[in-house]
């Protein structure tokens, strides 16, 4: 008898089906759902894979996609009560499998979705926020399970299957207690040091209540417990000391606690002193409250179920289930959370870790023993940097060091002040005031009229909001005075009046104290850029004050060092070249020939509003400044703009500026370069005076010029480390130089390239475009390949890439496409001319320099003012690394003079060799990026504004802008943008 076939398998829309059914999703949302599955499935289920997964792993992302945009952006009107964490359950996904893929997905369906929910379809969604805020309890939770584990014996949820022991679930209580408390003070957990005090106070809570005979140490010569007084353990004290939290804080946290026990359990809190059990022996119980019968053997497991029903029905996120944040297997693993440390066990694991400049320095960072001192040459350990330990040592400094400053300015500050042509202290003061009140609001969201949101900040609790607005006013008077304090002594400068009374310079400084505040804090409402949005500034205003920021703050801690060069270079290398940027403002001054096509794209920003615009929008008043705004705004000396200039919609007429400034005779065209040293001495009052006026230091040039040649020179920076990157990881290292050259040639002469853009974008095409070029077999799929291993690459750089277009009746538009068709469409016919000249294969300079190489010597590096990585990978094939000798073993084996050895560690080159040999083989491959050490290179203290090189030169190098002034050709004057 023949074998009966088998059942074809149920159809994609079957299966989606069920999966709704299985959910109990409402008629409503399940058609919505199914709509939306038959509209996008073409692009998301036609290739095999989504990302190198599975058909079935990509079906799963799809749906878990389809049903949270259905749910959120057409449920939430119905009430329907699916959340996030059901539909992830439903489709078996973790949360970091569905927030690594969400973009991607988007970007895919974009057009689809904004058809049918709008253009703000991805604000409303929430996601970004919704992944800050897992990674944030990920993070939190991890802490808690470490900490857990160090103070007692671990919770049978912690062991091997198989050998689960008596031990009660402390473990598990504690966290239910910990989210309980949020429940009842949700905003003031929206941070993660918030989050940390209440898991350090609920750690206390249970030192107190849970039997000594499960802790995993001892009162006597305990490491966990060292704060003593003459009574005594002091825990609350031991604790501080241990996790880095405010001993004020913490009490006023367990003090909520207590009063949540109480509420819930309806028991009464009593003096420790009244209920003495052995496990409070030689313990200090002063101040310390316990209850009878919280965690009883009697009454322990009741009351551990009590607070689990209670955390199955409040869940204040509301799209996650709070509960599974405590299993290894749910949350987010630490490599995948923001800042999260990386596992070096493997071996092979740890030396490409190394290898990357960016990840060296998440890895291998050094915490100083004193927050208030970062540099100080004392003792310093290394510890591996995890998100919890970077915010609690930063929140340290914040407390200890800015806090303690008073919250006015100083006597020296306001000497400066009142020195100007007339006294600024008072509007110092007041600005200070708006502008804090429009970041960290203070009033209810109901007398603001707003909504309470994910990313919104009326969320905040006001005690909280008045604490940031204070940490921020303080910092920025700090800084302030010192910025004052070094132009003052700035030759160029003879009156600081220019600087201090411009509006824009002083919105900049407050607005980076308080996204320091914000990433100090690591909170999750309000999230970069909104500190923009809620200032009124643009991404390239912001750029100006970064590198001043920490040149002028000495104490400022490498994380937020980091973060402030992590900021900068997304305003580089995306969100400065956005539309409605004040970079727009100083291009079309800087280079009058770009004018047309700015003002014919309509990418000139707005005029920065006004601060009666800034009280208006927050509804409160402030002496001396009207409460609403002036219907008729006079513009501001220093707007980033000239007064006339017309900046309306983009199908509004713009020719003033182009024919102003055709009229005017263009300054000197040299190359960006030519000008980088006197660039880096310019001062402040030239970076932030309005970009038509002209530059005080001297010469005919306007101040716009100077902006956009520093702009410019941090561009050619951060892209010269970023070629080189990838220019090893495709191991074409010779092809290096050639990439950058016409990257830079591109930026000097066809600047519009970059409008709209990434500068990524335009790297990947011109490391494609030699390629081609010099006929080598690199197709645009191994590029991509190497280009998502680096730390910085996002889909949407190769997926989705602005293009002019025109729609039939020649409406202009746009659309986004994929990087080979940008590459075809656009890059080809602007970069053309730089590309031709490799066309005939090597060029005649390059065959002299390549000749006048000794051999077995390496050659200079072609990016000799990029700091060196140690240890650097040399080896696209092996496990290879040099790196320089400390200078402590430098100094015992070698001269003076003599400091160009490498020490080197990793695998031999081959099997069975002698080290001479391997030495030689070194040497070879070390000829096309290596270079003499001729500066001493800090291994204790290396932080990323080292890496992108954008915040200045480390330990006295060159003050040159340019990464390759040293190789680069006579250049040539600069060709105008066709």
């Amino acid at each position: 008898m023949a074998a009966q076939p088998q059942p074809a398998p149920p159809a994609v829309e079957a299966r989606f089906a069920d999966l709704c059914k299985e959910l109990g999703l409402g008629e409503g949302v399940s058609g919505e759902a199914a709509a939306l599955l038959d509209e996008v499935k073409g692009a998301l289920l036609a290739a095999p894979s989504v990302g190198g997964r599975s058909a079935k792993d990509a079906e799963r992302l799809c749906f878990a996609f389809v049903l949270y945009c259905a749910v959120k952006l057409k449920g939430r009107k119905e009430s329907s009560g699916v959340r996030l964490c059901e539909i992830l359950m439903g489709c078996k996904l973790k949360y970091d499998d569905f927030f690594k893929k969400m973009q991607q997905l988007g970007l895919k369906i974009e057009k689809i979705l904004e058809s049918r929910y709008g253009q703000d379809w991805e604000g409303q969604l929430e996601l970004k926020q919704l992944e800050g805020l897992v990674n944030l309890l990920a993070d939190a939770s991890r802490f808690y399970r470490k900490a857990y584990n160090e103070l007692f014996s671990s919770a049978s949820t912690d062991q091997e299957p198989g050998l689960a022991t008596n031990t009660p679930d402390y473990i598990l209580f504690g966290w239910y207690l910990f989210l309980m408390l949020r429940s009842r003070s949700p905003e003031l957990f929206k941070d993660l040091v918030s989050c940390i005090h209440g898991l350090v106070a609920v750690l206390a809570i249970l030192l107190i209540h849970v039997p000594a005979k499960f802790r995993c140490f001892t009162i006597e010569g305990s490491s966990h417990l060292i704060k003593q007084t003459e009574k005594g353990v002091d825990i609350v004290a031991s604790l501080c000391h241990n996790y880095h939290t405010s001993e004020e804080r913490l009490k006023e946290m367990m003090g909520k606690s207590h009063k949540a026990i109480e509420d819930f359990f309806g028991m009464k809190a009593l003096s420790v002193s009244k209920c003495k059990t052995e496990n409070l022996d030689k313990i200090d119980t002063d101040g310390l409250m316990c209850f009878k019968g919280l965690i009883d053997e009697e009454s322990f497991q009741q009351n551990l179920e009590k607070l689990e029903k209670l955390c199955n029905s409040n869940s204040w996120e509301g799209e996650l289930d709070l509960k599974l944040f405590l299993s290894n297997d749910y949350v987010p693993s630490a490599e995948n959370t923001s800042g999260g440390s990386t596992n070096l066990g493997c071996s092979k694991r740890a030396f490409e870790t190394l290898a990357s400049p960016t990840k060296t320095i998440k890895n291998m960072l050094t915490v100083p023993c004193s927050p208030s001192s970062p540099a100080s040459g004392g003792s310093v350990k290394i510890v591996q940097m995890t998100p919890v330990t970077s915010a609690m040592t930063t929140a340290k400094w914040l407390r200890e060091v800015i806090s303690s400053l008073p919250d006015k300015p100083s006597s020296k500050l306001q000497q400066l002040l009142s020195s100007c042509d007339r006294d600024l202290t008072n509007d110092v003061t007041k600005r200070v005031s708006i502008v804090l009140e429009a970041i960290f609001p203070t009033k209810s969201s109901a007398d603001r009229g707003g909504s309470i949101g994910l990313n919104c900040a009326n969320a905040f609790d006001i005690p909280w909001a008045e604490a940031r607005k204070m940490e921020a006013s303080k910092l920025y008077y700090r800084v302030l005075e010192a910025i004052c304090r070094a132009e003052s002594q700035n030759s160029s400068v003879n009156n600081l009046t220019p600087l201090l009374s411009n509006e824009r310079f002083h919105r900049c400084l407050i607005a980076c104290s308080a996204e320091l505040v914000l990433a100090t804090h690591k909170t999750v409402i309000m999230m970069f850029p909104a500190v923009l949005e809620s200032t009124g500034l643009t991404a390239f205003d912001l750029s100006k004050i970064i590198e001043n920021f920490v040149r002028h703050e000495e104490t400022l801690p490498r994380e937020l060092k980091r973060h402030l060069n992590s900021l900068e270079e997304q305003l580089l290398e995306s969100m400065a070249w956005e539309k409605g940027s004040s970079l727009y403002n100083s291009l079309i001054v800087a280079r009058p020939s770009l004018a047309s096509e700015i003002n014919r794209l309509g990418l000139l920003a707005e005029p920065m509003p006004s601060l009666d615009e800034l009280v208006a929008r927050q509804n409160f008043h402030v002496e001396g400044l009207p409460a609403t705004p002036s219907k008729k705004r006079a513009a501001a000396p220093d707007d980033n703009t000239d007064p006339r200039s017309p900046k309306r919609l983009c199908n509004e007429s713009r020719n003033t500026i182009a024919e102003r400034n055709l009229q005017t005779p263009p300054p000197k065209q040299n190359h960006i370069v030519s000008t980088n040293l006197k660039a880096k001495c310019q001062p402040l009052q030239s970076t932030f005076a309005s970009p038509t006026v002209s530059n005080p230091v001297g010469g005919n040039e306007k101040c716009a010029d100077v902006m956009v040649q520093i702009f410019f020179s941090k561009i050619l920076k951060l892209a010269a480390i970023r070629i080189r990157n990838l220019c090893e990881r495709v191991q074409y290292v010779e092809q290096t130089e050639r990439v950058y050259n016409v990257f830079k040639q591109i930026l000097d002469q066809r600047t519009a390239l970059f409008f709209n853009r990434h500068i990524d974008q335009v790297i990947l095409c011109c490391l494609y475009g030699i390629a081609k070029a010099c006929q080598l077999e690199l197709p645009f799929r191994e590029i991509i390949s190497n280009y998502k291993r680096e730390p910085q690459c996002k889909p949407e750089v190769f997926l989705s890439i602005y293009v002019e277009s025109r729609n039939r009746n020649g409406v202009l538009g746009s659309r986004h496409v994929n990087i080979i068709t940008f590459y075809n469409e656009v890059f080809v016919p602007a970069a053309k001319p730089f590309l031709e000249p490799f066309t005939s294969g090597t060029r005649p300079e390059d065959k002299k320099n390549a000749s006048s190489q000794i051999s077995g010597s390496p050659k200079p590096s072609p990016f000799p003012n990029l700091p060196d990585m140690s240890p650097k990978k040399v080896s696209s094939s092996h496990n290879v690394y040099v790196s320089p000798l400390r200078q402590t073993k430098m100094d015992l084996l070698l001269s003076p003079s003599s400091r160009s050895f490498y020490a080197c560690i990793g695998e031999g080159t081959h099997a069975y060799q002698s080290p001479s040999k391997d030495l030689a083989a070194i040497n070879s491959r070390l000829n096309y990026n290596g270079r003499r050490i001729n500066t001493r290179i800090n291994f204790d203290m290396v932080s990323d504004s080292v890496v992108a090189g954008s915040l200045g030169q480390p330990n006295g190098g060159s003050t040159s802008l340019d990464p390759a002034a040293a190789f680069s050709s006579p250049s040539k004057k600069r060709k105008p943008d066709t």
